[in-house]
């Protein structure tokens, strides 16, 4: 059971990512859970609680970007109950402008298994210096 619900995690979590890389608000929506109790905090900003803020705060991003790519490492998944995390490095290569950014992000990744689907709840971000 424990092995099957770490699968289902890992499978949400590259979902999230894909539509992170889609910049698409509409695969974006279907990842997170559309409660008041979601948070997110991307590098550098500050909190974002309840779903709209949330949303809002994609939004901002993905109409600011023209691409991004990551790969993931350091990947460790873990689920206790209805609740499942994943802490990851995200290697990540966006486009802001005509030159490619390089950047490495520490990430925790939050799901809560609502019905039969595993939607997020928390995102966190950091970056990682050097």
């Amino acid at each position: 059971m424990v092995e099957q619900r770490i699968e289902e995690i890992t499978r949400a979590n590259l979902a999230f990512y894909a539509a992170f890389e889609s910049l698409d608000m509409l695969q974006m929506d279907k990842v997170w859970a559309h409660l008041e109790y979601v948070t997110c905090i991307h590098p550098g900003w500050s909190l974002r609680s309840d779903w709209p803020a949330v949303r809002d705060s994609w939004v901002l991003i993905f109409n600011n970007t023209f691409s991004m790519k990551f790969e993931l490492s350091d990947v460790q998944v873990q689920v206790a109950g209805d609740l499942g995390w994943v802490i990851c490095t995200e290697h990540l290569t966006s486009r802001q402008d005509d030159q490619p950014v390089e950047t490495r992000v520490l990430a925790t990744n939050l799901f809560e298994r609502i019905g039969d689907e595993w939607l997020m709840i928390h995102h966190h971000g950091s970056p990682v210096m050097g």
